[in-house]
């Protein structure tokens, strides 16, 4: 009661009591309309969002199956720069009491280069007939091929190389390893990008590259077989050794991380075509 002979205005006549009431319900109603309509703004601005991210670029969920695929083609990318940068392709292991009863003589080599290790034959397995493993301690001597530079082939234990092989070889795996780098490329444009094209190009790319790496291992291979034929004055036992096991577990991942991206760039769900979900099949 008291308070509405405090309320005056500017000409000093008394505000009537519910007066201030009603200004006050005006007000709140106004600003709960402002809010509503900032509200409802926010909300159209979320779902304009959403829908140009749906139709502009690529959902949250494809990026990270593309990176998911990408780690794994990665793996084979490392595997296949282990597998080419050592040279522990093929090891040759006459018999251990070949040339003495001390030493022994074993050969290592790759697509670049060959090494020969001086072994003490008392370090070797007594059930083991042929000089080795190669990676027990001895001198070695490492040289680097000259049929990349010079065009002569190599001679290990009396045995000739096949040079055009070996040659063949080592260009289909650096081309494979370009296609590698060109196909990181795509992926790395295609996920800044936001194209799925990219993955197209990708997938050709990393299919062909571990296609090239098999076709490599098959190459040399042949070009050992060949070498081993060239001379048969000094036996030999060959086995092909862990980097050649590298190159082949890259080569398949790296046909498996094309395929993945293949189907990745497809405008439809493999899986969803082949087995819809029952509510679709229903109706």
């Amino acid at each position: 009661m008291w308070s509405t002979f405090f309320l005056h205005e500017e000409d000093g006549r008394p505000i009537p009591p519910g007066a201030g009431v009603g200004a006050g319900a005006g007000t709140l109603g106004l600003t709960g309309v402002m809010g509503g309509r900032g509200a409802g703004a926010g909300a159209m601005g979320v779902k304009r969002r959403a829908k140009a991210s749906t139709s502009g670029g690529m959902s949250e969920v494809q990026e990270g199956k593309i990176k998911l695929a990408f780690f794994v083609a990665i793996v084979g990318v490392v595997l296949t720069v282990l597998g080419l940068g050592t040279e522990y392709w093929v090891v040759l292991s006459p018999p251990k009491n070949f040339y003495n009863n001390q030493t022994c003589l074993a050969a290592h080599y790759g697509l670049w280069k060959g090494c020969t290790r001086t072994l003490w034959v008392a370090d070797i397995d007594p059930e083991r007939e042929s000089c080795g493993p190669a990676e027990l301690p001895g001198e070695s001597n490492c040289t680097y091929f000259k049929f990349y530079t010079t065009g002569e082939n190599a001679v290990i234990f009396q045995k000739t190389t096949e040079k055009s092989l070996n040659v063949a070889a080592a260009m289909m795996a650096l081309f494979g390893l370009f296609l590698m780098v060109t196909g990181a490329i795509c992926i790395t444009t295609a996920l800044s990008k936001g194209e799925s094209f990219f993955l197209k190009a990708a997938s050709v790319c990393f299919i062909l590259s571990g296609l090239l790496i098999l076709l490599s291992l098959i190459v040399f291979n042949q070009s050992v077989l060949s070498f081993l034929a060239s001379d048969h004055s000094v036996p030999l036992h060959h086995e092909l050794s862990w980097s050649v096991s590298c190159v082949g577990f890259a080569g398949a991942i790296l046909i498996l991380g094309g395929t993945l991206f293949l189907l990745l760039a497809l405008p439809f769900s493999p899986w969803r075509r082949c087995f819809p979900p029952k509510n679709e099949s229903d109706s």
